[in-house]
């Protein structure tokens, strides 16, 4: 199983391009060309570990488009899961998304009163899923 962490940032400004001390003010408006991070994600499910459970995250500030994202990277990168979250709930409510289901995980009142976190959640979730994938019940 690979649990992939969200990237904090689909851009990047790389070390070469960083200046070494303050940027001044008085040089006038800053402009700043960022980079992509590279997509690690199709070469894990294509050449690294092809018969492996993989899982993404994608975290959307929208939620009307949020689905629709998670299924979109089931289709290209063509894994298993995909964890899909808003940025403003992130901490207490995600959606599960695979190929033909969506499961919604939330946490009550009660819970977040008793500290605990979505993570364990969405851990367990994805641990009876791996199970399943292991025994080919996918």
């Amino acid at each position: 199983m690979f649990y992939l962490a969200a990237a904090v940032s689909d851009f990047y400004v790389p070390v070469s391009e960083m200046p070494e001390h303050k940027i001044q003010s008085s040089g006038g408006p800053l402009q700043i060309t960022m980079k992509m991070v590279p997509k690690m994600l199709s070469p894990l499910v294509k050449d690294w570990a092809p018969k492996a459970f993989i899982i993404s995250f994608k975290l959307e500030t929208n939620p009307s488009i949020i689905i629709d994202r998670a299924r979109n990277a089931l289709e290209m990168y063509r894994h298993q899961v995909v964890v899909a979250n808003i940025l403003e709930s992130q901490r207490s409510f995600v959606v599960i998304v695979t190929k033909d289901s969506e499961t919604k995980l939330l946490l009550s009142e009660e819970e977040i009163g008793k500290g605990m976190e979505i993570e364990e959640k969405i851990v367990n979730d994805l641990q009876s899923r791996h199970t399943a994938f292991i025994q080919g019940k996918n």
